[in-house]
């Protein structure tokens, strides 16, 4: 038998031992090193607006994909677009990114209004909306006791406020959502359409709420067919009309087809020829939407937009009936921070009092008492 003379053995002993310690160190730098670019944060590459990361507690608890929600903030209806972020936040456990568009003068209320209150856990970028986007788009008309409100074409340019989402959900600031917003974003979208809006025609709000409203919600009450371009479109005049203020967009479809320009298009024909119709809608928005969109989208869950609360149809809702809505919408004259409007005191219930003291809600009996 072979013996290695024992000042050997000792050599090949430490050898093998150093040999294993330096496969452990190596291991452990791995690792290490492995856990430095988990942790790493993404979050830190972007601008101050954003929130942290969701807290690991929460990690559990929270679904990880991103669900991005934009929604437009003017000074003077901050109060609505603070509660409907509210209601969102409360009713869902996915990780939400509100994107709040607002105007430059309205920034320093926003964040003190977020940051000081119950909402500082809110996850959410500020975008300064420039109305110079806008010029030779849209006509001002100074005869006009309305003046041009910039951020309603906010939701023209999705992919532009929201440039890495795949999808977005657009929502108006007189909203309150009484669900979990995941099942909006689920929303499923037909191939080729770009978004998901709720019909007119077809809404639930309208079957028990507005029955023979006629051409208020066609086509016709939003264009001009008397014009020869809107003619030559061959979009029938009865076509149901659908409501913009909440919708589901694939803004890769969105950017695919180009439909901003395609907007902007429609926007600047009407600076030229006055297409849209004067007699029932009176919008600006909606008309390039209805015409881009004409048979080339979707359509939402009606429940996912009950509307017409701030008009006097809002009235004929049973309260069953709007516990039962998972998105309640004041479009119309009413809001609820402000004149009476229906079932104001569901909103009130997701309204966060603004520490600045700027924004403060009309009470309703004052406004009884000015009735009488």
């Amino acid at each position: 038998c072979f013996k290695l003379p024992a000042n050997v053995a000792i050599l090949v002993a430490a050898a093998v031992v150093f040999l294993l310690v330096l496969h452990r160190n190596f291991l452990g730098l791995s690792d290490f090193l492995r856990r430095e670019l988990t942790d790493s944060n993404p979050l830190g590459l972007q601008p101050i607006d954003f929130i942290p990361a969701v807290p690991q507690r929460l990690t559990d608890e929270r679904n990880d994909k991103e669900i991005s929600v934009v929604i437009a903030a003017s000074d003077e209806r901050l109060g609505g677009a603070i509660a409907a972020m509210n209601s969102i936040y409360h009713n869902t456990k996915s990780n939400v990114v509100f994107y709040i568009v607002t105007l430059n003068d309205t920034v320093d209320h926003l964040r003190l209004w977020l940051s000081n209150t119950a909402l500082k856990n809110l996850r959410y970028r500020i975008l300064d909306f420039d109305p110079r986007v806008l010029e030779g788009k849209v006509q001002v008309d100074p005869q006009k006791a309305d003046p041009l409100k910039p951020l309603t074409f906010a939701r023209f340019y999705l992919p532009s406020l929201v440039p890495h989402a795949e999808k977005a959900i657009y929502v108006d600031d007189d909203v309150v959502v009484q669900d979990d917003i995941l099942e909006l974003y689920n929303t499923p979208l037909k191939p080729g359409h770009a978004a998901a809006f709720s019909d007119d025609c077809d809404s639930t709000t309208n079957k028990v709420a507005v029955r023979g409203a006629g051409n208020q919600y066609n086509y016709i009450g939003f264009l001009d067919y008397k014009k020869e371009t809107i003619r030559k479109l061959a979009m029938k005049a009865n076509t149901c009309s659908f409501n913009p203020g909440v919708f589901v967009a694939n803004l890769t479809e969105w950017k695919l087809q180009n439909i901003t320009k395609q907007l902007e298009k429609w926007m600047t024909l009407n600076v030229a020829e006055e297409l849209y119709s004067r007699t029932l809608a009176g919008s600006i928005t909606t008309p390039p939407l209805l015409i881009v969109f004409y048979k080339q989208h979707s359509s939402i869950d009606p429940m996912w937009n009950v509307r017409h609360l701030g008009s006097s149809a809002g009235k004929r809702y049973s309260p069953q009936f709007v516990k039962a809505a998972k998105l309640l919408h004041w479009n119309g004259h009413f809001k609820p921070w402000g004149r009476t409007a229906s079932y104001a005191e569901v909103w009130e219930k997701w309204y966060v009092p603004d520490p600045t003291g700027k924004f403060s809600l009309i009470r309703r009996h004052s406004e009884a008492y000015e009735a009488k």
